[in-house]
């Protein structure tokens, strides 16, 4: 039987856990602060964090072994990641939290689209039944009556 750590649910239920702790800590981390500014900090917090877990556990590999695409996506998708946290602080500074991360969470209904059409996946009715109603619920919870 396979470890529990071995199983995708359980890292991506822990990563909702930890994107919900990062919009209620961020909320009250730019209470008194430029948004941007505090983005920088949060980065540069991660970057140390992930720069200790990476050489620690001795995952490193030669810089010349990567390939020019794999270069290319990951700036590209580094670009695409920062902008959003940028977005993601300056929405946070300026709305309530419980509206803003469902609006954010949007990007899961996008990521399902983007994948059908650049990258050929495919989903059940079940799926876009699923998307439907991710997309319905985050337009319930961000509109306020």
């Amino acid at each position: 039987m396979p470890s529990i750590v071995d199983n995708w649910l359980f890292w991506a239920l822990l990563s909702a856990v930890f994107a919900a702790l990062t919009a209620i800590f961020a909320k009250i981390g730019i209470a008194d602060i430029d948004s941007d500014f505090a983005t920088l900090i949060r980065t540069l917090v991660i970057v140390l964090v992930l720069a200790v877990i990476v050489i620690g556990m001795g995952k490193t590999q030669p810089l010349d072994s990567i390939s020019a695409k794999t270069w290319l996506f990951l700036i590209l998708s580094g670009l695409a990641t920062g902008a959003s946290w940028l977005a993601y602080f300056r929405a946070l500074k300026l709305g309530q939290a419980s509206e803003v991360a469902p609006v954010d969470k949007l990007s899961v209904v996008l990521v399902a689209v983007f994948g059908v059409l650049f990258l050929g996946e495919r989903l059940t009715l079940q799926g876009w039944i699923g998307v439907a109603l991710v997309s319905v619920g985050a337009v319930v919870l961000a509109i306020r009556l």
